[in-house]
């Protein structure tokens, strides 16, 4: 999950300040962007950066004529969207493989960034999304743990590892791994090289003869996002020295300010063309910078949902309960299950929620509602219970739920609670049998949500 949200609180506070007013003019606009700059500035945002993207939203703003529909509040939504979308490369800059196979690609970064991880979400991406056969290597030559890693996570997401050890040159271990992709005719070769605490000369001096070794077709420097105008300034050093074709920025869920996404196109010329988003091997996304905008802006990412869903939402699953509610049929805990496992392949509430519209305008205290652990014990709790008790809750009785309870690692007030809003869920379930079943059932999720409290206030249901 991406997160902007401090940036995004106080932008959005920013323009609701300007309601009201029926034109856009220096005076009335002049706070306004003071306020902004310090949001950006707060961000992380670095000045040159934060100073140009000011100018740019007066220039365009002053005199602006406010039409009917519209308030001076959503004329510099606009502005500040478009204005971010700019500021971040205006469009995601896919990979670069059309070569004579293996297209290589040569990843850099200081230690600690993320980058053996990175190679193997980036390898699990092209197999999963791009169809295309992955091998990968490690040249990092000064860390056993960093090759034995690269080789586990290989594993997992099912590419091929070219075997690597401390006593073998760098460039040896890179060409080794072309040829062998050559020879086992793989269409991508994806090489992970020793990371440094701090830039150094011998750190540049050795990726610089790997490249001329090897002559990547892609060379993406991965950065902390956390490290904000240093991640920048970091790229920046590595673009000088490397002929950088993009930028994969890590650890953005639990970046609050935003300021490397925001800066890093502007100081080095170079687009960002993935962002990781969580530890899982699956948490690596192109990147969308106007998807990114309007997620800052508090507008949602919804076509991100759809892709999300196309990708993970078992389609068999979904078609088989359909089929079911339409029939009558009793919708059972076995169902849920199924539903919070999709969930979780979705990202989890929250994961689902960001790309929702209006979700950073919620109250903190709605937010904490959306609480996967919850799902968590949901699900611990079905798994406690047998099959005749997942199809047919009714018959558990107090003596079951205290078996179901010890099973679980959880309280029979749980599970009471649980049967309650699940009671309620089934009910819901049966009117979508009927002529506007579905919209009766979005009214009457109202509340009933059983993941913390329910849906908030003002959403679309």
């Amino acid at each position: 999950m991406l997160n902007f949200n401090h940036l995004s609180e106080r932008l959005n506070k920013v323009i609701k300040n300007l309601s009201g007013q029926g034109r856009l003019t220096e005076a009335n606009i002049e706070d306004t962007l003071r306020d902004i700059r310090i949001a950006l500035l707060e961000a992380d945002v670095a000045l040159p950066v934060a100073k140009e993207f000011i100018d740019h939203i007066k220039s365009k703003a002053i005199g602006k004529e406010v039409m009917d529909s519209l308030k001076p509040g959503e004329v510099l939504i606009k502005l500040v969207h478009d204005e971010l979308v700019v500021v971040m490369g205006e469009f995601n800059e896919a990979l670069n493989l059309k070569t004579q196979p293996p297209a290589v690609i040569l990843m850099a970064g200081l230690q600690g960034s993320g980058k053996t991880t990175t190679v193997a979400k980036l390898a699990r991406w092209l197999k999963e999304t791009q169809k295309k056969s992955v091998l990968v290597a490690s040249a990092d030559i000064y860390r056993p743990a960093a090759i034995e890693q690269l080789s586990t996570l290989a594993h997992t997401v099912g590419v091929e590892f070219y075997p690597s050890d401390v006593s073998q040159d760098p460039v040896a271990i890179a060409r080794g791994a072309v040829q062998a992709a050559k020879s086992k005719v793989i269409d991508v070769v994806i090489l992970d090289t020793a990371g440094r605490l701090h830039i150094d000369t011998e750190m540049m001096a050795e990726i610089q003869r790997l490249h001329a070794a090897i002559n990547p077709i892609e060379t993406l420097f991965v950065v902390d996002s956390m490290t904000g105008q240093d991640a920048a300034n970091t790229a920046k050093a590595f673009n000088d020295a490397l002929p950088l074709t993009g930028v994969v920025l890590t650890k953005t869920d639990g970046d609050a300010r935003g300021g490397a996404a925001l800066s890093i196109r502007h100081i080095t010329g170079k687009p960002i063309k993935f962002i990781g988003v969580g530890e899982k091997i699956d948490a690596l996304e192109p990147f969308y910078p106007d998807r990114v905008a309007s997620r800052i802006l508090g507008m949602g990412d919804i076509l991100s949902l759809v892709e999300q869903a196309e990708r993970n939402l078992d389609k068999s699953k979904a078609e088989k309960l359909a089929r079911k509610i339409k029939k009558g049929k009793s919708f059972d805990l076995e169902d849920f299950r199924d539903q919070l496992k999709q969930i979780h392949n979705m990202g989890g509430v929250m994961g689902i929620m960001s790309k929702l519209p209006g979700i950073n305008q919620l109250p903190q205290n709605v937010k904490d509602q959306f609480n996967d652990r919850k799902l968590v014990e949901i699900e611990a709790i079905i798994n406690s219970m047998t099959p005749k008790e997942r199809r047919f809750p009714d018959i558990i009785r107090n003596s079951q739920k205290r078996r179901i309870a010890l099973g679980s690692g959880t309280s029979i007030q749980s599970i009471n609670q649980l049967l309650k809003q699940f009671t309620q869920m089934q009910k819901m379930m049966k009117k979508m049998s009927k002529k506007g079943g579905i919209m009766k059932l979005m009214r009457g999720m109202q509340g009933k949500f059983p993941f913390g409290g329910g849906m908030p206030p003002g959403m679309p249901f």
